[in-house]
């Protein structure tokens, strides 16, 4: 199974997400992200056997989140070959950031291999993007919007008749 702890946005965020998406869009192409899988991934496991699944719960469980508020104020990209990967970030949040590293720990404890980068909350809007101009980053992002999060979630990412689907296997509130 081809695992990834997140935290899964309400309804409203992804609206306001999607808003920034169809700027993007005007400016290019590439591959934008389907609004059921818009998501702040925590951690990426990768393939983790069923057996394993237990521990990943448990990592979960030990790593309280208290409900927190996330600000949505910039936009950015990670520059790549064949195109870029575009993403909204997140404010400064020391709680979201001392959640992700008490999973982290937990789960590197418990044997898992988890990415050696620093944790840069964000959402990722589209990948392999080819832009025909340069955005005005502000204004791609208009206005910064929040939302409130209380839950964290274990996902499953897999191919569904072509497309990628991301299944909720555990939620912690």
């Amino acid at each position: 199974m081809r695992l990834f702890i997140a935290i899964n946005l309400d309804e409203e965020t992804k609206q306001n997400i999607l808003a920034v998406q169809r700027r993007l869009r005007e400016l290019g192409g590439g591959n934008f992200s389907r609004p059921e899988n818009l998501h702040l991934t925590l951690a990426f496991l990768g393939e983790v056997a069923p057996a394993r699944v237990a521990a990943v719960r448990k990592a979960m469980d030990s790593a309280t989140l208290q409900p927190m508020k996330l600000t949505f104020d910039h936009v950015g990209c990670f520059k790549r070959d064949g195109g870029d990967i575009w993403w909204i970030g997140i404010a400064e949040n020391t709680a979201l950031l001392e959640v992700q590293k008490k999973l982290s720990d937990s789960l590197l404890t418990d044997g898992f291999r988890l990415e050696s980068r620093r944790f840069s909350p964000h959402i990722t809007m589209a990948r392999e993007v080819q832009l025909t101009t340069q955005p005005d980053r502000n204004a791609l992002l208009g206005e910064s919007f929040s939302t409130q999060v209380s839950t964290v979630s274990l996902m499953c990412s897999e191919r569904v008749g072509g497309r990628l689907t991301y299944t909720e296997q555990y939620r912690k509130e």
